[in-house]
């Protein structure tokens, strides 16, 4: 039987260990107790290391968690690592993230006709980044792909889940008056995806 504290132990080791995400639910099962149970622990552990002085900080990611340095701190890790420092996303990367993030999954054709341009090179990129990630295929002529976000997009932007993204420009006031349009934006939508 675990108790509160060795549960809390046990999950930080492994989160530890991991490097990588780890699904809060393999926890749970490898432990033998409930997802709730290691949702509890994963809070105290964010409340121990989650604050301004901590070097690491532990991020919740959709149902998975993992530990990374504290961006406050990240400077001098480079400097002691010889990290290089990553090149920052072009405009194109940001604009082709905020389409696939806010409509995923997509298709590069959508991007496409939502940009007004060719997005084939940036697409290419944010995948081999790790920002976005192939979802399967369309039933339609020529099986385009379908694109989404990845856990890597979440770390990067620290978000826990992509409900966390703020709402794009122009819907803070519209969302009364979409009330009554929902269901036909929803029919439009679909249609765009077969």
């Amino acid at each position: 039987m675990n108790t509160e504290e060795q549960l809390i132990g046990k999950a930080e080791a492994i989160l530890f260990a991991g490097g990588e995400p780890v699904a809060l639910d393999r926890i749970a099962q490898v432990l033998g107790v409930r997802v709730y149970a290691v949702e509890t622990a994963v809070a105290r552990l964010q409340e121990k290391y989650n604050t301004p002085e901590s070097g690491v900080h532990l991020l919740l990611l959709g149902d998975s968690a993992q530990f990374c340095t504290n961006p406050a701190y990240i400077e001098p890790v480079r400097a002691a690592l010889d990290l290089k420092r990553n090149t920052p996303l072009s405009q194109a990367a940001m604009e082709v993230l905020a389409v696939v993030a806010y409509n995923q999954p997509v298709t590069k054709a959508f991007v496409e006709q939502v940009r007004g341009v060719d997005c084939s090179g940036v697409v290419g990129s944010l995948v081999q980044k790790g920002l976005l990630e192939e979802r399967g295929r369309l039933e339609l002529p020529g099986r385009p792909l379908l694109y989404g976000t990845t856990e890597n997009f979440l770390r990067c932007f620290q978000l826990s889940s992509i409900d966390q993204l703020p709402p794009p420009p122009g819907e803070s006031g519209q969302e009364e008056e979409e009330d009554g349009e929902e269901e036909e934006g929803d029919q439009t939508k679909l249609s765009l995806y077969g």
